[in-house]
């Protein structure tokens, strides 16, 4: 019985991996660099010229920046490490805790 269990889970895990690229494609399916003008624009409605502008760039930074992926734990410790280079014993753990915390 265990056996089986067993296969069983592995198999259903195996489709969800195989699936798994086609579930997040169709969920993003709408968010096209037209789409995203197109809130964009919607939101600065009745705006002329270069603030309209301003505010369509703005708004589209801000989605870009909140599509980005978080970083991974891994990610995060080395980039700390790189900036708190060359530092020394207290100093480096205070530094790489605050970095880490932020």
């Amino acid at each position: 019985m265990n056996r089986m269990l067993t296969r069983t889970l592995a198999h259903g895990l195996a489709a969800l991996i195989a699936t798994a690229p086609i579930i997040l494609q169709s969920a993003r399916a709408d968010d096209t660099p037209q789409s995203r003008m197109a809130a964009c624009s919607k939101a600065n409605k009745g705006m002329k010229g270069d603030d309209y502008k301003k505010a369509q760039s703005d708004c589209l930074k801000k989605q870009d920046v909140a599509e980005a992926a978080p970083m991974t734990p891994q990610q995060k410790m080395s980039m700390c490490s790189k900036k708190n280079k060359g530092m020394k014993g207290d100093d480096y753990k205070k530094a790489q805790s605050d970095c880490l915390k932020g």
